[in-house]
């Protein structure tokens, strides 16, 4: 494939020179640098500070046979500080040339940080645009509990996921939940590949040379971890949910006729959710379908859950209630997890309740007695440690977090009555919608609108050490 030319990035070269040149001689600076990191409890490094990102614009060119990206990044950020220097998160990949406000600016790499000085300092409340072109062949990361994420090549093509730090090994930006954006993501491939990402497809263009253009184009905030950029030759299903919802189904075509009875189950997954949780967050909802074992795990990519071979209904429903909590209502950090992950899998209890099947409190009981003829999962360690204080990083992911996160929300419906609790869930993802919130939000939030005092659960079971009794 012919590589991209830095048509964005075109400064002549004594005008880029004079740039760089003033950038060192200037007077007096005004700015200082952004922190490199934003001191996450488990990823310390992840994001970086002085700014907040508003808008993503990514331009993805990805040739499947030689595993080759050639992208530009458009990055539209206001400064929170005065800015000499600033950092985004990228591993591996080349960067070609950099450029901020339009003017050439130095940049150079550290480990998995690209710092970038602009050309002239950035004031405070300054919207800034940062344009990069890179390229590369990008790779996986290993996250902290030994499972790959990043740029993950398939069967027939390839997908970018980001939870919680992958989504840097595919573009440049403020790696960490707490800053989302809105994002624009148009994908590149051979002609006969489908390329799917967030949000709605606006545009789908044949190229004279051979490729298609996909543009995507997400709305409302995402936290970088979300974002995806999924390519192969999938089969592509649309429709409506009842209410209006679009959807957009991508399936690996081997994988079809095992995923067609839990994807049927979508747009009523769909409105279920918003009856009990308030409306879908999103214009679209949907599903990837990737070819078998090409992850460990599947993941709640913002509008587009992505699934590693047929998912069975409990993952889809899964998945999807995740688009409230975790997606719409993001976490502030990585140690809020249990606010993703135990609301979540409260859902699939819920689910199970409305449709006639075990209820929440029989998996409550489950759980406290190991019953595994109700959960498989149920003599699991969820004991282990209390869900919103996981030892390490590693721990992010583990039982406690899904399951005791999950009794945590049983316990306030024990204490307060259904009522009082619906009225709990609901408010939650529709008073943070596209917000971001951390524990002691939601602790304070569950007190102020139930009017109960619940620092008896919160000191035993979310808090506490040991097996809650």
């Amino acid at each position: 494939m012919e590589h991209r030319t830095l048509s964005r990035l075109a400064v002549p070269a004594a005008a880029a020179l004079l740039a760089l040149t003033t950038a060192c001689t200037a007077g007096t600076v005004q700015g200082r640098p952004g922190a490199s990191g934003l001191r996450d409890p488990y990823f310390p490094k992840a994001g970086n500070g002085g700014y907040q990102v508003e808008h993503y614009d990514l331009d993805l060119d990805y040739d499947p046979a030689g595993k080759e990206l050639n992208a530009t990044a458009v990055i539209t950020a206001r400064a929170q500080q005065g800015l000499s220097a600033f950092n985004l998160d990228l591993a591996g990949l080349d960067v070609e040339g950099v450029t901020v406000q339009g003017k050439g600016a130095r940049f150079n790499r550290t480990g998995r940080e690209l710092t970038v000085r602009p050309a002239e300092d950035l004031k405070k409340g300054e919207l800034f645009r940062t344009e990069i072109d890179y390229h590369g062949k990008p790779k996986p990361l290993i996250d902290a509990d030994g499972a790959e994420e990043g740029w993950i090549t398939t069967a027939d093509g390839a997908v970018g996921v980001g939870e919680p730090i992958g989504s840097m090994a595919w573009f440049p930006g403020n790696h960490h939940p707490s800053d989302k954006a809105t994002y624009d993501i148009t994908l590149t491939v051979p002609k006969g590949y489908e390329a799917v990402s967030n949000g709605e497809l606006r545009s789908r263009t044949d190229t004279p040379g051979g490729q298609t253009e996909f543009l995507w184009h997400s709305p409302e905030p995402m936290a970088s971890y979300l974002a995806t950029a999924a390519i192969g030759k999938f089969k592509v299903t649309t429709g409506r949910t009842p209410s209006g919802v679009a959807l957009y189904e991508a399936v690996t075509p081997s994988e079809a006729a095992a995923s067609a009875p839990a994807l049927a189950r979508l747009p009523e997954i769909v409105e279920w959710g918003s009856h009990r949780f308030g409306p879908y967050p999103f214009g679209t909802a949907g599903a990837i379908v990737l070819p078998p074992d090409s992850l460990g795990y599947a993941l709640e990519t913002q509008t587009k859950p992505v699934f590693p071979g047929a998912p069975d209904e409990k993952l889809v429903l899964h998945e999807t209630a995740h688009q409230w909590f975790g997606d719409s209502v993001s976490p502030k950090t990585w140690k809020d997890m249990w606010l993703n992950e135990g609301f979540a899998t409260y859902a699939e209890w819920l689910w199970s309740e409305d449709h006639g099947g075990t209820t929440a409190q029989q998996y409550f009981d489950a759980f406290r007695t190991g019953d595994t003829a109700v959960d498989k999962d149920a003599n699991s360690d969820w004991d282990a440690f209390p869900p919103a204080d996981p030892p390490t990083a590693k721990d992010i992911s583990k039982a406690p977090v899904y399951y005791r996160g999950a009794m945590v929300l049983q316990r306030i419906r024990q204490e307060v009555g259904d009522e009082k609790f619906f009225a709990l869930l609901r408010g939650w993802a529709v008073d943070h919608r596209y917000g971001n919130a951390s524990t002691a939000d939601f602790t304070a939030y569950a007190e102020r609108t139930t009017g109960h005092d619940l620092n008896k659960v919160w000191d035993v079971w979310l808090y506490g050490e040991g097996r809650p009794e």
